[in-house]
């Protein structure tokens, strides 16, 4: 099932799309945004927090990697947002790359690289991670945690 078809479903309680250039201060009220409805939506501070991370470490691969940091080129964002799921899917228009290839950044040998560690905390912090076959464009699921659930009412929008 496709990205687009699986935001095609009707138990989204928000949608968002954007894109943007490949400059990093274009990512802030993106970003801001998203988690603005996480909250508002009855999403508990440490999966917030989780997409928070994994959402910023995304959007600054795809901006200064994918891209290049190339002003002309653009990151699209795409996100549904369910009462227990939140899916997102960043592009780029870069040559892609290969993200078994990256190295762990945890390996004794590789420790002092800075490489991975973006991919390392998506992986950790996300329920699933994965990318299209170019490599350009990742797509990550954060189902909210037992544990997240909140008893008060979500703000009104």
């Amino acid at each position: 099932m496709t990205v687009i078809q699986l935001m095609n479903r009707p138990e989204w309680l928000w949608q968002y799309h954007r894109a943007i250039p490949s400059l990093l201060r274009a990512g802030g009220p993106v970003l801001d945004e998203i988690l603005r409805q996480l909250q508002v939506h009855g999403w508990g501070e440490q999966d917030i927090f989780a997409v928070h991370l994994s959402l910023e470490e995304a959007l600054v691969n795809a901006i200064k990697h994918g891209n290049r940091s190339d002003p002309h080129k653009t990151v699209t964002i795409r996100c549904s947002l369910s009462a227990r799921k939140f899916l997102v899917e960043i592009a780029d228009q870069g040559q892609g790359f290969d993200p078994n290839a990256i190295p762990d950044p945890t390996d004794p040998e590789h420790i002092e690289s800075p490489t991975g560690r973006g991919l390392m905390l998506m992986r950790t912090f996300m329920t699933k991670v994965e990318f299209n076959a170019k490599g350009n464009a990742v797509r990550m699921e954060k189902e909210k945690s037992p544990s997240e659930e909140r008893t008060d009412k979500p703000a009104e929008t």
